[in-house]
């Protein structure tokens, strides 16, 4: 109930509004101002005890505590390190992020973008701080997660060796915002060593809350020059780099100035009129500013003369130090790849920009129930998480005679770094897109009462959908790292994306997002809660009270009968019926009455293990007339599923007779026929207090022996008269 109470709190802040970027939500609750203004009343300097200066906080492995690397580690403030330290001194800039002793270049290089734009840099780093104004050893920085901003604060205590940062630095020494946010991510993400390994795009997402693609530029797609385009046009980070084959190439200079394995950043892009043909030109930004370009297009090229003067005035007349246009073309052979930040609305203040419009979905895998795996494996891929995306307008592209929706697709896997000292790692992930229409086809075969598929979300698509039609499209590849993100051009209309891990019964969370160039909508599949079963009035007054008593008498204290004690009960019964001529029944028959549940169980069962699998148990729960969403097989895979996911008849039929009381029990307090309820205190404990009750009068076998497996008939025959007091308590 907690766990409900908070997320029913969650969902109504993010109605409010908060974790846009300037209502960020404080990380474990805590608050920079107020902790701060604490701080000073007290006279005190801040230590975060949510992220103690310890060996905890450098890592669990090769930063662990027994490491050789972190042997002589001491955490000091900046204020013991050197005489007048600065937060931030004559602005960011990229000689002020140095590499330490961790690998997470990768977060070094996406802290370098965040120098060559002032608006975003603010966001991530606020302004508010500093070591001589209202310094109190606490500092804060923004992140995006998975959907929110949030705030973290962390103390200035950083690890030192031999007196100096063992991690980022400045190259001054007296500068200390990169080496405070460094330590704030390192506290978002667990601990400093969870930082080692990653992409420059994981980097750029959670500094911005954009959908960060990259593009390997020996081979290019055919329009990358007007996605580039495109790009520009919504306000996108572009950045571009050159790969280095040695530690020794690093931030060399190429024979016409480019500087291989450093971080570029694309500012333009123009297609413009030379001597007759169209030649398209990109315009490149060395944050450097000294060290340009010196072949085609470069600043003092006789190639612009042979461009119109206007053009060649507007290209080139607020050109920065540092900043050169070059061929398209050049672009591509020289230059090794690019990597494209595309913005979120909420990110990009400015209405020059066409912003993108963004969906966002969230959901998880869970291992038995909702991990069903990738497309190898088709008796599980349908059980994972579905979506409905919906692309209602196509792109204004005049130059695009086929036209389509340009929309891109993001799964991001969450929190995996924090688990790695868990011994866990990056799952690897992927997704594939079907067409709505084919899915309506099989909807209208399967349900004839229904109108077909389309603008419906309560049909979570069976096996028999994926193993008969394909998907329209898939991601590149499955990728054992944070995200996998691909750009899409389909015709307007509905269409389903599946979510997995390549193999199944991988837990994990993810955050699904689609940005679309227009609008779109989204909404998750899943089936409508149903029971459809036969429900057999009957009266306390219908049971004998000879029954009754006999039951008890033979099921003894545990409450249980064997299928030889149950034909024992229904024998002595039918002996006194004098209007009912028989022999008696014989054990086999008592095993038929079983007939109904165990068919399915066998149906079911194909390998006649004599047991089945979880996934095959929803299967099995459909056959029974029970439809449930995904969230209820989780439950019931967590209840009634073994270590190895197995399923053995007893708690087949301990499930099924359990829903079916659940499903009378609803019914009764329903009395609106409404689909809700309302429970105050009384009904609350009487529900759960009826679920102990079954449990504790044990209506399901728990015997191994073969000879007790009929026993499960006398939980049916029972049921009905239990079932039957125990509603009366609740209407009472």
């Amino acid at each position: 109930m907690a766990g409900m109470a908070e997320a029913l709190a969650k969902e109504r802040a993010v109605a409010a509004g908060a974790g846009r970027h300037d209502r960020a939500v404080p990380y474990l609750g805590q608050r920079f101002g107020a902790l701060r203004h604490e701080c000073l009343q007290e006279g005190r300097l801040f230590q975060d005890p949510s992220f103690p200066a310890g060996p905890a906080a450098l890592g669990y492995r090769e930063l662990g505590p027994r490491s050789h690397k972190t042997q002589g580690v001491v955490w000091r403030r900046p204020t013991e390190l050197c005489s007048n330290p600065q937060f931030i001194a004559g602005g960011a800039t990229r000689t002020d992020i140095c590499q330490g002793a961790l690998g997470d270049c990768w977060l070094l290089a996406a802290i370098a973008s965040l120098t060559l734009n002032e608006e975003i840099l603010a966001r991530v780093v606020p302004k508010d701080q500093s070591f001589q104004d209202k310094y109190a050893g606490i500092f804060h920085f923004q992140f995006w997660q998975y959907g929110e901003w949030v705030d973290v604060v962390v103390d200035d205590r950083l690890p030192t060796k031999n007196g100096e940062l063992l991690f980022v630095h400045s190259a001054e020494g007296s500068e200390f915002w990169s080496a405070l946010l460094e330590k704030a991510y390192a506290k978002l993400n667990g601990s400093y060593e969870s930082l080692s390994g990653g992409t420059t795009t994981e980097g750029f997402e959670d500094f911005t809350g954009g959908i960060a693609e990259w593009y390997e530029l020996q081979k290019p797609p055919p329009n990358l020059f007007k996605i580039i385009q495109k790009a520009l046009q919504k306000g996108s980070l572009l950045g571009c780099s050159i790969d280095i084959t040695s530690a020794a190439e690093t931030e060399a200079v190429t024979s016409q100035k480019l500087v291989k394995g450093h971080a570029y950043s694309v500012t333009g892009a123009e297609e413009v009129n030379f001597r007759g043909t169209v030649q398209k030109l990109i315009r490149i930004r060395n944050p450097w500013g000294e060290v340009e370009w010196t072949g085609k297009w470069n600043d003092n090229c006789p190639n612009w003369s042979g461009v119109d003067p206007e053009v060649r005035e507007r290209l080139t007349r607020r050109h920065e130090d540092g900043e050169f246009w070059m061929a398209f073309n050049d672009f591509l052979r020289h230059y090794s790849r690019l990597e494209i930040c595309n913005l979120t609305p909420d990110t990009l203040a400015s209405d020059r920009y066409k912003k993108w419009s963004l969906l966002k979905l969230d959901g998880n895998w869970r291992r038995g129930a909702t991990a069903g795996g990738c497309r190898n494996y088709p008796n599980t891929f349908w059980t994972n998480p579905q979506y409905l995306i919906k692309l209602e307008e196509e792109d204004e592209d005049p130059d695009d005679p086929e036209g389509g929706c340009t929309f891109l697709i993001g799964l991001i896997q969450k929190h995996r770094r924090k688990q790695r000292k868990m011994g866990e790692d990056m799952h690897t992930i992927g997704f594939a897109i079907y067409e709505a229409r084919r899915a309506g086809q099989e909807c209208g075969r399967k349900r004839e009462n229904r109108s077909p598929f389309s603008g419906q979300t309560n049909i979570h698509l069976s096996k028999n959908f994926f193993l008969t039609n394909k998907a329209r499209e898939k991601s590149n590849t499955f990728i054992n790292l944070r995200e996998v993100l691909n750009r899409f051009k389909l015709p307007a209309g509905e269409y389903i994306i599946v979510p997995s891990t390549f193999e199944p019964d991988k837990n994990g969370d993810f955050c699904l997002r689609v940005f679309s160039e227009k609008n779109a909508n989204s909404t998750v599949i899943d089936d409508e809660i149903e029971g459809n079963f036969d429900e057999t009035e009957i009266s306390e007054d219908d049971i004998e009270p000879s029954f009754k008593k006999l039951f008890g008498q033979l099921a003894g204290n545990d409450a249980e009968i064997s299928a030889f004690e149950l034909r024992s009960i229904l024998n002595k019964i039918l002996a006194k019926r004098q209007d009912i001529k028989s022999d008696g029944f014989s054990i086999e028959t008592c095993k038929i009455m079983v007939d109904l549940l165990d068919k399915i169980y066998r149906e079911i069962d194909v390998d006649r293990s004599g047991t089945m699998n979880s996934y095959e148990m929803r299967r099995a729960l459909e056959t029974a007339g029970f439809k449930l969403n995904c969230q209820l097989h989780q439950v019931i895979v967590a209840r009634f599923a073994d270590e190895d996911l197995v399923i053995d008849f007893d708690n087949f039929v301990r499930c099924l007779i359990r829903l079916e009381t659940l499903f009378k029990m609803f019914r009764k307090l329903d009395t609106e026929k409404s689909g809700t309820i309302e429970l105050n205190l009384v009904n609350i404990i009487t529900v759960h207090m009826q679920s102990f009750c079954f449990q504790e009068h044990k209506l399901l076998p728990f015997k191994e022996e073969k000879q007790h497996a009929g026993a499960a008939c006398a939980c049916v025959a029972v049921h009905e008269i239990l079932d039957k007091l125990i509603l009366k308590k609740i209407n009472a």
